[in-house]
This record gives C-alpha cells, structure tokens and sequence, in this order.
C-alpha cells in the first residue's frame, strides 16, 4: 500500500528473510574474495524476500539474488556477515522448471519487481508458504492453507513514482531505484503499469529533456483513475517557463497535472482544472464511488483490492446484519463503507484529520451514515476508548506496514466476536496474531492476495472468531 505524494511510514528491520539490517560487524567482501573462482552452491529453498537459499560446506547460510529452488549455481559473494553471506549468480548450471523469463528489459537493473524470473503460480504458492510459515514460527498452525486473491499478471499498477536525476553531464534521468541502492534506473516501459501509464514514458523522457530547471523535479507520480490519468510533478522550487511547459505537456497528453510545489512543506497545487476524482469498489448492491485525492491512501492493484473488499464481504457478511462494527485505519472507506451497505452500524477510526474527513463525505455521498473519529492508533489507551465507546460485535483492521500491535493488545482486553486484519506485512501481522490467538482468538479463515505481482511483497488477510481459550508461550491451549 502506498500514498499519492508522500510515502507511507516506513517499516523496522524485522529480521525476516536475512534481512537483519546493517550491523556493526558487516563488511563488503574483500576483493580477493570477490575476484576469486566463483562458489558452486545447490539453492535449498526461497527466502521471504525472494532470495534464493543455499549453504556452504561449512554450513554458513548464504543468501543469492536471482537463484532459485533446487538450482545448481555458481555464485559470487558481494557481502559477508558474521551469520550468513550474500551473493549473486555468476554461472546457471541446472535450471529450475519454475524458471521464467522475465517480461521485462529491466529485469535485474530495476529495484521493482524480483520475482519475474520465477513463473507466477510458483510465486503465489511461494507467497502462501511465507505468511503460513511466519504464522508457524509463532505456534500458530492454520487449518487450511490460505486462500489466493489474485488477478493478472501484467499491465495491473494504477499508480507509480517515478525518480528524476540530473547527472553531472548534464543528462536527465527518470526511472525506478536500482536495487539496493539509490542508483536510478532509465524507465522506457514497464509491464506492470496500466497501459496509460506506461504510454507517458516516453513522453515524460522527451519533456524532462526539454526543461530549463530539471535538477528542480524531485520526483513524477502517475495516476489512472476513474475521470483520466493524473500527473504530478513534484517541483522543489517555481519556475515559470517550465510549469507553462508543463500545461503544454498536460494539454498534449490529455492529463490532470498538480504539483508539489516546496521543499520542507510542499503545498498541492492543481495547474489544470481540478478532476473529482474516485475510485470503485464492490458493494453488497453494486459498485460503490470513493473520492480519492493526491496524498490518499490508495491501493496500487484495483483488480486485487476489489477482490479483497469482495472477501471481507462474504466472510462478515453472515455476521453483520446490525452488528455494530469498529474499523481501525479506515482510510477513505476501503472496507467500512462497502461494510456498511451491507447492514452494519459504522465506527472509523482514522490517524489523518484530513483522511476522516474524506470518508466523511464518502459516507454521504454514498448514503450512508457512520461515526468517523480521528485517534492515535498507536496509543493502546486511546484503542481501548474506542472499542469502550462503539462497543462492536465487528472489528476490521487494515494498518501500515508497522502493524497493529496496541490494537490487537487492546482486543484482547476488550475482545470482540469476530475480527478481520488486513495487513501488507506478513511479519508483522505475524506478530499481532500471536498476541490475539494468545488472548483467546482463533483464525477461521486465510488469504494471500497477490497485490504487487513479480515481487516478493504480499498482502494478507486473517479472519478470527473469539472462543475464550487462550494458549501459552509454547503454543499449548488452556481454559481462559
């Protein structure tokens, strides 16, 4: 999940996959190291990130970029830590049959999509595997392996940013971050993007060249929506002749264009006539319009997240009817306004002022009476406010990367007949689990919806009832 014009917060080193973070004891690998014959390893299995797994003679672990699964490979170690190396592929010597070829020309350049080496259905099973296996590192084993949301594999992302550099020659640079690194990547296509987005490559190449103050775009950022595409320019300091550039571009292109005009506080300003833009979503009676405005959170696949709305409506649905039901980082109504057409009696909760406000009004104009609440959902006491004010049968939790573990402390203080967590880190949302299982919570339902295709990224959904057994450190049930 992300947001049009500013990035969401970003998430803590979690220690999932060997991805530790940088610690005092590491070190590049020396250069003799580097240079000398390149190691043959068998690849074992698939770290959480994509990495391919393998392990030395001597038992070291070392992680390897762009190996896969029961490969034989010869590698060459860019890195080494105290616990494990890192590595990348030198030599295939046996492919795997899961082996794709990748779709796209930047494939391996690009930090974006790391997966399009590995043929998708093996990277959707490879997902469901992560969030069960995190699950199970916490004692928690599930029933039935989850279930997959899953649209196409290209042409799906509504959304991107897009990096703009100016080199010391001269040379205007606009692309994707190379991987690891703040390196930027030229874009010329990209096969995960809609088509409308993916046509003002070129275009945008052409215009950045033609700008008097280059070095004064800090970023672009492109939006299929539902009234056209929009494109914003992300302007660190004014300049007259380059924003008439601009219109003339936004004219040409036939675009809604806005800027971020500053440094430390930039201000939106729109530079065409502003767009009532929205969104769909699926309703219990039919499509449902949400306003939507740069700096909203929006989900970057519509065709996945249609499908996750659609989930939590058949999974609550039979739970609804007048349930009262308390939605924890709401955002413009996602999940709560579908939710509550179907019957229930609303409560938001949102961090942003401006985004309470927003579904505010979705609400209305969609018909729909809700209480909407701006709170620190991080602060456990003001979690608990909540849940003693709205008293629900119902909670839906859909947080940020970093989780919702005051949440979920809360609710087992306060449990709830049926809760739903959305999540888009599957560690985190590993952790909270364990805290609501703990508590008393069991998980009734599972799914893995595959938002970013041809990357390691995941979305997950968990649905949990409250029975009152609790279980210890260890996994093992007692009588609450």
């Amino acid at each position: 999940m992300a947001m049009l014009g500013k990035r969401r917060p970003k998430r803590a080193a979690s220690g999932v996959s060997g991805l530790q973070g940088r610690k005092a004891d590491d070190r590049q690998a020396p250069a003799a190291a580097r240079e000398q014959e390149p190691d043959l390893l068998t690849i074992q299995g698939l770290a959480h990130d994509g990495r391919g797994v393998a392990r030395t003679d001597q038992g070291k672990t070392v992680f390897v970029e762009g190996a896969l699964p029961g490969e034989r490979v010869r590698v060459a170690v860019h890195r080494t830590r105290k616990r494990f190396d890192e590595a990348h592929v030198r030599e295939l010597v046996t492919p795997s049959d899961e082996r794709a070829a990748p779709p796209c020309p930047h494939f391996a350049r690009c930090g974006g999509c790391d997966l399009q080496h590995l043929a998708l259905p093996a990277q959707r099973r490879h997902k469901q595997a992560v969030l069960t296996e995190l699950l199970g590192r916490q004692g928690i084993a599930l029933d039935n392996a989850p279930e997959l949301l899953a649209g196409t594999g290209e042409d799906y992302r509504r959304r991107a940013r897009l990096g703009v550099k100016v080199d010391a020659d001269g040379g205007v640079h606009l692309g994707f971050r190379a991987r690891h690194t703040h390196r930027l990547v030229d874009i010329e296509t990209c096969s995960v993007l809609v088509p409308a987005l993916e046509a003002l490559l070129a275009p945008l190449h052409r215009q950045l060249a033609e700008l008097e103050a280059p070095r004064q775009v800090g970023h672009l950022e492109l939006l299929e929506s539902d009234r056209g595409v929009v494109l914003l320019v992300r302007q660190l300091r004014d300049h007259a002749a380059d924003t008439r550039r601009w219109q003339a571009f936004a004219a040409a292109q036939g675009v809604h264009l806005a800027r971020w005009l500053g440094r430390e506080a930039p201000s939106l300003e729109w530079l065409t006539p502003m767009p009532a833009l929205a969104c769909h979503v699926p309703g219990p009676a039919g499509e449902m319009a949400l306003r939507v405005e740069p700096g909203d959170f929006l989900q970057a696949n519509a065709e996945v997240n249609r499908l996750m709305v659609g989930a939590a409506l058949a999974w609550l649905s039979p739970h609804l009817g007048e349930a009262r039901l308390l939605d924890l980082f709401a955002g413009i109504g996602n999940f709560s306004l579908p939710l509550a057409a179907a019957g229930a009696r609303v409560t938001t909760a949102e961090g942003s002022p401006a985004m309470v406000e927003r579904l505010a009004g979705n609400a209305t104009a969609n018909g729909l009476a809700i209480d909407a609440h701006q709170a620190d959902l991080g602060d456990p006491a003001a979690v608990r406010a909540l849940l003693a004010a709205a008293r629900p049968e119902v909670v839906v939790l859909d947080p940020p990367r970093e989780g919702a573990e005051a949440a979920s402390q809360a609710l087992v203080a306060h449990p709830v007949a049926h809760l739903l967590y959305v999540s888009c880190d599957p560690a985190t949302l590993a952790r909270d689990a364990a805290h609501l299982v703990q508590g008393g919570y069991r998980i009734v339902r599972a799914a893995v919806a595959d938002m970013f295709v041809h990357t390691s990224h995941l979305e997950s959904m968990l649905m949990f009832e409250f029975t009152g057994s609790t279980r210890d450190p260890q996994g093992a049930p007692s009588d609450g």
